[in-house]
């Protein structure tokens, strides 16, 4: 969450502040600010609301300096306010910060400052670190050695408890920023005579692909003509300089009027990468290169442990019902909040896997730190190399579907789906799955990409379903099986993006109290595949129809669905049962999508939500 870009170089800073501003912006947009460095000090300009209204406000700004720093707020300490806004100077003038995070024991240094002299104009723990840093620089003896800029930073974080992804200027240090890390991500763009420090590559990739990806407990200091890498207690770090594979046109609308959308209708090629590689030359079986795990050792894991939050917690529900399924083991899904706070009892031999889209979820790297800290195994299930799971994890399996700019995940969701859904495949073969088994099961994979290309085609009969029910308040989504998770995932999406209330339960447990809340005015959305339990599926139908309630059903081609229990019906293709829960998931995009845009919802920066969640 917040999103933090710092440029020095030859160009005008605050147009390259701005810019990567507003592809930052998915990852909050409760203010937006930026500071560059003068001939006569710092300049800020800053507001709330959007990046656009900081554009109109920076117009009253002569802003030449090629220096600065900027950051697009989602606020945890104080309210959303101007003054709340990043970035803040300190009392004295000296230091000018933006910082994403939480510094958790800001009130006793707050108090401490305070005691000696410094002021505050907002309620940010943000502002207290600015202060702590002015401070250690006011008492830092000048050294030949060392930057006394530098050498504030590195002091005031040391007194620091939490998390922090910080950028910092000062007028005393002309054509320099120091940026430091620690539970937050941070980036450095590598540039010709020029860096951009930013917590996303969405921010520098429009100007150089060459970036450096910082760890926890690092800082760099940056000049238009170098950088320097140190930790906090000033060893020095060889950098290593990655390229990033994909361009700025993958962060484009191209065309689309939300970047939800335009994920939604990427999916199948973001699936077909995801798969690309990755089967056996036989056919049978998938395999990835990463996991770091020989087939001896696969076998001898008595138990897998899923762990993510929101929309990839319900990733790990689907992953844990195909292991279970298909290859015959254990497994356990559980929210990363949850375990890595819970003492769960654990034996045996089991293997963790983490998912996140960002690769930064706070608490699902949190709980990553507990598994490995009792000596278990952990891989990963991501979407973004170079990022902090992705280098803790003792291995893993990347996305590889490009960046998701859009709020409420969409592709990087289903291609979640098809890597469970291709590790329940490599496991089972490795146990008693047969080969005849295991090629039909690549078969289904592969063609999931052109089975959601056909439900792609349905998009404008499902915007006319979505039309006639945007107008509802409340929702409920009922399935079975795989599809309990997706419909958690449905209604999920609504909540997220249209504010509407809803529920997903598994439909069988309807009757043990939600069917308190049918009425005309709450539909239920239904999922009804082609199973042994069709006709238990269509009875709870019934049961709703029974008491005037609205249905929406997702069913699978070949299904006849008795006269009068669909109000509205969704047909999607008959798959493997592997495949099914990533094909009945393009519907409820679908329909949650269009229901926000009738709304007047903007999508794609829902309320109070970011995109990658990096603070408790």
């Amino acid at each position: 969450m917040c999103g933090i870009v710092g440029y020095v170089g030859r160009q005008k800073a605050a147009t390259i502040l701005i810019e990567g501003l507003k592809r930052l912006e998915y990852r909050g947009y409760d203010s937006a600010g930026l500071a560059v460095l003068q001939n006569d000090g710092i300049e800020i300009a800053k507001k709330t609301g959007r990046v656009g209204n900081l554009v109109k406000e920076a117009k009253h700004h002569r802003f030449t300096g090629t220096t600065g720093i900027s950051h697009t707020r989602w606020a945890t300490h104080g309210g959303v306010t101007d003054a709340n806004a990043h970035p803040h100077l300190s009392s004295d003038g000296k230091i000018s910060l933006v910082h994403n995070g939480v510094i958790e024991n800001y009130v006793s240094i707050k108090k401490f400052l305070s005691a000696r002299g410094y002021t505050f104009s907002s309620e940010t723990d943000t502002e207290v670190l600015c202060n702590l840093i002015a401070y250690h620089y006011a008492k830092e003896p000048a050294d030949p050695d060392q930057s006394r800029f530098v050498t504030s930073v590195r002091q005031a974080l040391r007194h620091a408890e939490g998390t922090y992804g910080i950028a910092v200027i000062s007028p005393e240090a002309p054509g320099e920023i120091v940026a430091a890390r620690k539970g937050s991500p941070l980036i450095l763009g590598v540039g010709d005579n020029e860096f951009i420090v930013a917590s996303d590559v969405a921010a520098l990739i429009s100007h150089t692909q060459n970036v450096v990806y910082l760890k926890d407990g690092e800082v760099v200091h940056l000049t238009p003509k170098d950088f320097s890498i140190t930790t906090l207690d000033q060893e020095d770090v060889e950098a290593v300089v990655d390229r990033v594979t994909w361009t700025v046109d993958a962060a484009e609308l191209n065309g689309h009027p939300h970047f939800m959308e335009k994920e939604i209708f990427e999916q199948p090629a973001a699936l077909e990468n995801s798969m690309r590689g990755r089967f056996s030359e036989d056919g049978s079986t998938a395999k990835f290169g990463g996991l770091n795990l020989g087939p001896v050792e696969f076998r001898q894991i008595d138990r897998f442990v899923f762990l993510g939050c929101g929309t990839a917690w319900h990733a790990c529900l689907v992953a844990e019902h195909l292991l279970e399924r298909f290859a015959r083991v254990p497994v356990e899904a559980d929210y990363a909040s949850e375990f890595r706070y819970r003492n769960s009892p654990l034996s045996g031999n089991p293997l963790f896997f983490v998912i996140s889209q960002s690769g930064e979820t706070i608490d699902t790297l949190g709980a990553l730190r507990e598994a490995k800290r009792k000596g278990y195994k952990v891989l990963a299930i991501n979407n973004t190399v170079g990022s902090t799971i992705a280098r803790e994890t003792d291995g893993g399996i990347y996305q590889h579907v490009g960046p998701e700019i859009g709020v409420a995940s969409t592709k990087a969701f289903t291609s979640q789906l098809l890597v469970g859904a291709m590790l329940a495949l490599h496991v089972a073969r490795m146990r008693d799955m047969s080969f005849a088994d295991g090629v039909e099961y690549v078969n289904a994979l592969k063609g999931v990409p052109d089975l959601v290309r056909r439900v792609l085609e349905q998009a404008p009969r499902i915007k006319e379903i979505a039309l006639r029910y945007a107008h509802y308040s409340d929702f409920l989504f009922l399935g079975r099986l795989s599809l309990f998770p997706i419909a958690l995932e449905g209604a999920l999406k609504l909540k997220e993006i249209s504010y509407i209330h809803a529920e997903g339960y598994p439909a069988a447990e309807m009757k043990h109290g939600p069917i308190a809340l049918i009425s005309e005015k709450c539909p239920s959305v239904f999922f009804v595949p082609k199973s042994e339990i069709f006709n238990k599926l269509v009875s709870s139908i019934q049961e709703i129809k029974a008491r005037n309630g609205k249905t929406i059903v997702i069913t699978t081609e070949g299904c006849e669905l008795p006269p009068g229990v669909a109000d509205e019906i969704i047909t999607i293709p008959d798959c493997h049962e592997a495949v099914l829960p990533i094909v009945a998931t393009i519907p409820v995009q679908l329909l949650s999508y269009y229901i926000a845009v009738a709304r007047g919802c903007d999508v794609d920066k829902p309320r109070n939500l970011a995109k990658s969640v990096t603070v408790e």
